[in-house]
Parts: C-alpha cells; sequence; structure tokens
C-alpha cells in the first residue's frame, strides 16, 4: 500500500481533514434516507430516545464506513484528480487516524444504537459497515464492473435500521424504502464515471466505463432509471404516501428519465456530469418530500 508524507497544516485544515474523512456530505443524504422510514414505521414521531438515536447511530455507522473507505482506497485515490486532495493522499492526516476512527465511530454507533432502539437496529449498522468497508471497498471495487450494484447495498441500509429500530421487524416498506436507494446508485455513479472515466482508467478501478465502453454505460444508466422511478411511485399504492409526494416524485422521475435518455443518445461529458448532479438533488428532494409527507399523515391523526 502506497505510504505517504504528512504534510505541514494549519490547525484548521486538519480539523477539515478529519471532517472530511466522515464524507459528511453522503452522511448527510444516507440520515436523511433513514426520516421516513421512522415516521411511517410508527405512524407518526416514534419516542424521542429511538429517533434521535436512530439518526446518530446511522450517522456515526455512515461516517465509520466513510473512514474505513478513506483508508483502503488512499493508494488509488492518490492517483485520481477527483480524489488526489483528500486527507490521506494528500498527506494532512496518517492512515492511521483514519482507520482508527473508523473503529471508534462503528463503537458509538453500535452503543448508541443498542441503548435507544434494540439489537437488530444495531446489527444492521454494523453489517453496513462491514459490507461497505470489506465487502464493497476491498473486494468488490477492484474486481466487478458489478462493484457499485452489488455495493448499493450498504447505502440502501438507513430505511432499513430505522424500520426496525421503531418496529423491531423488516418489512415491505422497509425493503421499497431502501430499493429505492439501491437502485438510485448505479445510475447516480455510473454518471460520475462517464465524466471521470480517466481518473477510474488510471486507477485501475474496474468501472462500467472502463470495461464495457460508454454506449454500454449510458444503456444501463437508462435501465435503471426506467426501474427506479416505478418503485419511487409504488409508494402511494402500497399506503406509504399521498399526492403530496407522488406528484412531485412523478415530475422528479420523468425529469430523470429525460436526462438519462438525452445522456444515452449523446457523447457529451457535460450531459453525464448533468445527470449526476441532478441525481443528489432527486434522491434529497425524494425522501424530504416522503417525509413531510409522513410527517403531515401523522398530525392529521
Amino acid at each position: 500500500m502506497t505510504t505517504f508524507a504528512l504534510a505541514p497544516a494549519s490547525a484548521r485544515r486538519v480539523a477539515g481533514a478529519w471532517l472530511e474523512l466522515t464524507k459528511p456530505r453522503i452522511v448527510l443524504l444516507v440520515v436523511l434516507t433513514g426520516v421516513p422510514a421512522l415516521l411511517l414505521a410508527g405512524g407518526g414521531f416514534p419516542k424521542p430516545g429511538v429517533f434521535w438515536g436512530t439518526l446518530i447511530g446511522t450517522m456515526l455507522a455512515a461516517a465509520s464506513a466513510a473512514s474505513f473507505n478513506m483508508y483502503f482506497d488512499r493508494d488509488v485515490d492518490a492517483l485520481m484528480k477527483r480524489t488526489a486532495t483528500r486527507p490521506l493522499p494528500a498527506g494532512l492526516l496518517p492512515p492511521s487516524a483514519a482507520l482508527g476512527l473508523g473503529f471508534v465511530l462503528a463503537g458509538f454507533s453500535w452503543v448508541t444504537l443498542l441503548t435507544t432502539t434494540n439489537v437488530g437496529a444495531a446489527l444492521i449498522a454494523l453489517g453496513s459497515i462491514l459490507y461497505y468497508a470489506v465487502f464493497y471497498t476491498v473486494w468488490l471495487k477492484r474486481r466487478t464492473p458489478q462493484n457499485i450494484v452489488i455495493g448499493g447495498g450498504a447505502g440502501a441500509s438507513a430505511p432499513l435500521i430505522a424500520w426496525m429500530a421503531v418496529t423491531g421487524t423488516i418489512t415491505l416498506p422497509a425493503v421499497v424504502l431502501s430499493a429505492i436507494v439501491f437502485l438510485w446508485t448505479p445510475p447516480h455513479f455510473w454518471a460520475l464515471s462517464l465524466y471521470r472515466r480517466e481518473d477510474y482508467e488510471r486507477a485501475g478501478i474496474p468501472m462500467l466505463p472502463v470495461t464495457h465502453g460508454e454506449t454500454e454505460t449510458r444503456r444501463q444508466i437508462l435501465i435503471y432509471t426506467l426501474v427506479l422511478v416505478p418503485v419511487t411511485l409504488a409508494l402511494q399504492p402500497l399506503g406509504l404516501a399521498s399526492a403530496f409526494y407522488t406528484v412531485p416524485a412523478t415530475a422528479l422521475g420523468l425529469a430523470f428519465i429525460a436526462l438519462a435518455i438525452r445522456l444515452a443518445r449523446t457523447h457529451e461529458a457535460k450531459h453525464a456530469m448533468q445527470l449526476f448532479l441532478f441525481s443528489i438533488l432527486y434522491l434529497f428532494a425524494l425522501y424530504l418530500l416522503l417525509a413531510a409527507d409522513a410527517l403531515m399523515a401523522a398530525l392529521r391523526h
């Protein structure tokens, strides 16, 4: 594994580097996907301890997984323009910092969920850390172009943690809420990999554009988008959402499909980046709408 000399930096920059190890923007999105599940599982707000304990425990688990990812990927991060300035390849922190932080955050996540919810939620969170850090980062990412597809399960764990925390079980609604994130992950990351193909090629990461070409990647993005959007709209028939969610979700879904069709028909890198950025807004908006819808339904009752 590549080693890096520590670069001199201010205390503020070092503090920011510690935060960067946890990928806070990704963590925020992961935590948001758990909020509707918390509200829907109990028909409204669960007990404050369960609600906040679940969100904090999920946040700590996602941050732990990110730290482990930073540790294991430090060699390939140094080869990619997009990630070369991360704390480890940039020499702001030693690799042991990311590794130690990962274990500490995993421990806090386990204790938080175990004391505020139940052992099932804590086990799912722990499993998501292991899945992302080891199964995806160490094994899948460097061996198969299906890395993102299979690895997407880790990012889709928040609704399962939340549902288990409130009900003690995993039922169909939880699976559907999780499936949305799972199906969203491939078009999201493949759009980025189209835009950053040279990065992945240089680092030897077998992303789909590198192994199967850009045309096939665009086709797969469209296929997954066409599967994703109907799943997001199935929430109302399942009794999980009202028109307050479904109407804007339909408009957002049609926009996502339109961008995927445009990407499939063109070969401009800017269209891939536009779809990537829209996909972030799309998932954020869907779960924000769903949380608001669930909250209004709880207040009506």
